[in-house]
């Protein structure tokens, strides 16, 4: 089946399916963030791929840019609304994984112990995770 523009699966994944897009997204999720933090949290990515990530969602408008006027210049990334409305998105992909995947991200739980029935993480906690991106 051929690309419809129509089709909002398809305009949305042509979005977010991007290497490390969802990643980001992932991590702005928690609140605004700066250059050097997400670059630490998405560990592998290079600082050219996660600009040019950065650079298309605010093409987007998903991720809003902002500039704080200091010495030395401090820049700021941060969801906007239209980005916030995908987070469920990403928990639908964490709770996939975790049930049908058995992956689960050690960095969400505050103990690093094993999870056992009855942990659940918190919405905050469940926003966040150790960026490593599942190999094909």
């Amino acid at each position: 089946m051929a690309y419809d523009e129509t089709c909002p699966v398809c305009r949305t994944a042509e979005i977010v399916c991007g290497k490390w897009t969802l990643l980001v997204i992932r991590d702005l999720a928690e609140g605004r963030s700066r250059f050097c933090e997400l670059e630490r949290s998405l560990q592998g990515i290079s600082p050219r791929t996660l600009s040019l990530r950065l650079r298309a969602l605010e093409e987007e408008a998903i991720v809003e840019r902002q500039t704080f006027p200091e010495v030395p210049p401090r820049v700021e990334y941060v969801l906007t609304t239209k980005g916030r409305a995908l987070v469920p998105l990403i928990e639908d992909m964490r709770t996939y994984g975790t049930q049908w995947l058995g992956a689960d991200c050690a960095a969400e739980r505050d103990d690093g112990d094993e999870p056992s029935d009855g942990d659940e993480p918190s919405e905050g906690e469940a926003l966040l995770g150790a960026a490593q991106p599942v190999a094909a």
